[in-house]
């Protein structure tokens, strides 16, 4: 009933349809490996989100970069920010606004410096526009806040031009700066004493929200890809079989 099966142009539709179905049943396996190093990631980040904050030497470093273990570590720095060496990162967008982060270098007590998201204000996509971000606390002073790793792009987006950048990278910025400047950056949640206008103009990064993102849906997508084409192989080789039989 079914040696129709073995032609050749039911044969090709077979290793097609074996191709199909096995690609989406290992796309499948990847979205769970996905998801599963989604949850180990978020599990990392929750324990670093409400530990106790570490001397910002313990976790950042000239030498190497930030470890994935220590991303969104709360930590504390005590130093003075280098106002002059600010940058403006560009085209942040925020509850569908136009905006720019202010990132200003501190450099520590211990000697290097740190690049410091002092937060977000809301601007003009303009990039020639004139930008009046609220100074940095003179003086000495102590900003807690998460550790994060340098953001990778092309060159152009990392290395200032005219005082703006696209991206926040250490190494980008390592030129503009002074002394050395240790691997990635700090979001600043509090900073004392806090300068004027910061509370009102400036607003801090928030941390992220720790959802296992869409990898089980999608794993379950593919792998209802996968059944359907094995079902419709099937379904079609029924209708050509009844119809075999039917003609006699």
């Amino acid at each position: 009933m079914f040696r129709f099966l073995l032609s050749r142009r039911w044969i090709l539709f077979g290793i097609f349809v074996a191709v199909l179905g096995f690609a989406c049943w290992r796309l499948g396996i990847w979205q769970f490996h996905r998801l599963e190093e989604r949850r180990a990631d978020n599990a990392i980040i929750e324990a670093n989100l409400t530990a106790r904050p570490l001397p910002a030497s313990a976790v950042l470093h000239t030498d190497q970069p930030l470890p994935e273990e220590a991303q969104w570590r709360r930590v504390v720095l005590q130093g003075r920010y280098a106002a002059e060496d600010e940058v403006l990162v560009r085209y942040q967008t925020r509850d569908g606004r136009p905006g720019a982060t202010v990132v200003t270098p501190l450099v520590l007590d211990t000697g290097p410096a740190v690049l410091v998201d002092r937060g977000w204000l809301p601007v003009t996509n303009n990039p020639s526009a004139d930008v009046i971000a609220p100074d940095p606390p003179p003086g000495r002073v102590t900003v807690t806040g998460w550790a994060r790793p340098d953001q990778s792009g092309e060159t152009e987006q990392i290395t200032p031009d005219d005082g703006q950048v696209r991206l926040i990278s250490s190494a980008g910025l390592a030129g503009t700066v002074d002394v050395p400047l240790v691997h990635g950056f700090v979001s600043a949640d509090v900073t004392a004493p806090s300068a004027a206008g910061d509370a009102t103009s400036l607003v801090t990064t928030e941390p992220p929200e720790l959802d296992s993102g869409p990898h089980f849906f999608y794993g379950v997508q593919w792998w209802f890809f996968a059944a359907l084409a094995v079902g419709g192989f099937g379904y079609f080789a029924w209708v050509e079989a009844r119809e075999r039989r039917d003609a006699g």
